[in-house]
């Protein structure tokens, strides 16, 4: 008989094997649920300029990470072969060996986390074997395939338990999914302003897996993680191919910054190696500008004008473009992008709502919802009594008060010399880093986009768009004050959302 070692036996098959949706794997998905376990199918692991892909990994709370490889072999590939081990392991077709996904998980975890994570037990998913076949072939295999690692095709549920509890439980259970898998995952890392984890829920995961199309929309219910999906998405795409040129759209120039500093801050927790200029963020005005420059056209100042011509030449901007915001934009803008990127792609983010949209987020990030407050009185003297009271309580920087300009601007005045913490008139306009937001800060509805806070108060209802009425009160953490002089539309509409 032939004595050859897996490796060689299996030569020709060199590539990747992604999983199929088996009954095999419907029901380790089924028996995930019922146990608290974590599945992760076909994901792929990035470090520095690296990759590993990974068919499936479950995540048990109670032992550890369980790693399956996914092999197409039959008993007819494998019944005249007495196979030996490997002396180079590699985690492909070609080999059972995990030596190098074990070492790449421990390198990531040891650089982001200083410890080796948690323990890792390797199985291995034959859905082209049965469990009577195994017990025919050689005994040189059955050795280097233990019996207790292998799920067959027939595997049923009680023989798929016992095999992943015949490891120890861990001393201290893992508290936390995103301490792990937040860490392993950068595509699925949400990572909050104190720089704690959480993993993107699995309708973000949906969207920031999916392929790419010409068109795709995006809508989803207040912080239910819209920009950081863009983000994520973002990032994936990169990763996957590292030529692709992506333009991000966020309304105002301030926006723009706090999503760069973001992207800064995921690459670099994450120790990915990304050329930052192949994922650009800019405002509406820099893209029109960049296309009026093209056709040797004087460029816009302050307001966005789509001139006749932009919307008859072409323009390749970028391989793919993402608006962030888009209700809040002209829909003349929107319709500009859609002509832009008739052959390229383009991403719309809650786009108008006769726009059908192809994926919806509807989990809250919030942990609780914010309470909402109705002020009918002077709404100038009213918000410096709740200011002052507010200020009792909590720092000036967890309060932001949204008005029209001159509101905002007779505020600055008052507050000035009516309290001792510093007083922050926002200009969306200008940089981050040409303006200190940490005070109080006031917002006019036109600088508002990517801001939040824990307390928000609400001004000039009446004259304001529901539009960004809507998007304004979706801004609020803690408590929302809506404050009016009388009865309209407006506060009609928005009683009828928040009472």
């Amino acid at each position: 008989m032939n004595i050859i070692s897996l490796f060689s036996t299996f030569k020709k098959k060199q590539q990747t094997l992604k999983l199929p949706d088996s009954l095999l794997i419907r029901q380790l998905k089924e028996i995930s649920k019922k146990n608290d376990l974590s599945l992760y199918k076909n994901i792929t692991i990035y470090h520095h300029a690296k990759e590993y892909f990974i068919p499936l990994l479950i995540l048990d709370k109670k032992r550890g990470i369980f790693l399956f490889e996914y092999k197409e072999w039959s008993y007819d590939d494998l019944k005249n072969s007495t196979v030996s081990k490997a002396s180079h392991q590699d985690s492909n077709a070609q080999s059972i060996a995990y030596e190098k996904t074990h070492e790449f998980i421990r390198q990531k975890f040891n650089e982001l986390t200083h410890k080796d994570g948690v323990p890792i037990y390797n199985y291995l998913l034959m859905q082209n074997l049965n469990s009577d076949e195994y017990e025919h072939l050689n005994s040189s295999f059955r050795e280097l395939l233990p019996l207790n690692k292998i799920l067959f095709n027939d595997s049923d549920e009680e023989q798929i338990i016992q095999k992943l509890n015949d490891v120890p439980c861990l001393k201290t259970p893992i508290l936390k999914e995103a301490d792990i898998m937040g860490n392993l995952l950068v595509q699925y890392l949400i990572l909050s302003k104190d720089k704690s984890l959480n993993l993107a829920t699995s309708s973000q995961i949906e969207f920031i897996e999916t392929d790419l199309k010409k068109l795709i929309t995006l809508n989803g219910v207040a912080s239910s993680g819209k920009t950081s999906s863009i983000l994520l998405k973002s990032i994936l795409e990169i990763l996957k191919n590292p030529k692709l040129k992506i333009i991000i759209i966020e309304p105002t120039r301030l926006a723009c910054d706090l999503l760069k500093q973001k992207l800064l801050n995921i690459i670099e927790y994450a120790i990915i190696e990304i050329d930052l200029n192949s994922i650009e963020i800019i405002t509406p005005l820099d893209l029109l500008n960049r296309h009026l420059s093209k056709l040797n056209k004087p460029k816009l100042e302050l307001v966005l004008h789509i001139n006749e011509k932009l919307m008859k030449k072409s323009f390749k901007a970028a391989d793919l473009i993402i608006c962030d915001d888009t209700k809040i934009l002209p829909l003349e803008f929107i319709d500009y992008l859609i002509h832009i990127q008739k052959k390229s792609l383009l991403i719309l983010v809650n786009a108008d709502s006769k726009r059908e949209s192809n994926f919806i987020l509807k989990d809250n990030f919030k942990t609780t919802k914010a309470e909402v407050i109705f002020k009918r009185a002077n709404q100038h003297a009213k918000s410096l009594q709740i200011i002052s009271t507010l200020l009792e309580e909590y720092e000036s920087k967890d309060i932001l008060i949204i008005s029209d300009n001159l509101s905002k601007k007779k505020l600055l005045d008052d507050l000035d010399g009516f309290v001792e913490e510093r007083v922050i008139a926002v200009d969306s306009s200008l940089s981050l880093i040409s303006q200190d937001l940490n005070g109080l800060l006031l917002c006019s509805y036109s600088d508002i986009a990517s801001m939040n806070s824990k307390i928000v108060i609400l001004m000039d209802i009446e004259d304001t768009s529901l539009n960004q009425l809507e998007y304004a009160a979706t801004l609020a953490q803690k408590t929302l004050f809506i404050l009016h002089e009388k009865e309209c539309q407006n506060i009609k509409i928005l009683k009828e959302k928040y009472e």
